[in-house]
């Protein structure tokens, strides 16, 4: 069976083996826009935020 996946940058299928080096990605260009998405700061990971008094919400 052959595995399947889209590339995160732009849905084209790729398949996951040996043969595709860019894997996940398409393309080495899909690669680096990605990089470039988190050398930027583009994506964030959600962290708890602080209330009103300064402590944590306990949400």
């Amino acid at each position: 069976m052959v595995l399947t996946v889209k590339c995160p940058i732009c849905g084209r299928p790729v398949t996951w083996n040996e043969e595709s080096p860019f894997r996940p990605f398409c393309s080495d260009r899909c690669r680096q826009v990605d990089l470039g998405a988190w050398a930027a700061e583009s994506y964030r990971v959600p962290s708890r935020q602080e209330d009103e008094d300064g402590g944590e919400d306990n949400r």
